[in-house]
């Protein structure tokens, strides 16, 4: 099902990215007050620049490779969506990340 691929995506600013490349490591807003990093499945992309990115400049997608993230991946229900996502419980690994690439909206 959805599960199976080993890719995720995680979407973030240019900017965000620029400071996680000088930092070593990944660590997105939701991490300190949720307690993991949003992820979504390539057909969750769409729906989630949608709903929260809309109008927003400078955004990319990082397409992550969740073999080789080292900390935990879980896939966990957004209720107010009832969808199942991929939340990454800690700090992303900048070599799981394989590809960014530019949203033009």
């Amino acid at each position: 099902m959805e599960n199976s691929s080993n890719l995720i995506y995680h979407i973030t600013t240019a900017e965000q990215w620029e400071k996680a490349k000088l930092a070593g490591i990944y660590e997105a807003d939701s991490l300190a007050i949720e307690g993991f990093i949003h992820c979504s499945t390539e057909g969750q992309v769409a729906g989630v620049l949608e709903r929260y990115y809309q109008g927003q400049k400078g955004l990319v997608k990082l397409t992550i490779d969740r073999e080789k993230v080292e900390r935990p991946v879980i896939f966990e229900l957004a209720g107010s969506i009832n969808e199942v996502f991929p939340h990454i419980h800690g700090a992303l690994n900048l070599d799981a990340v394989i590809e960014i690439t530019p949203i033009h909206g």
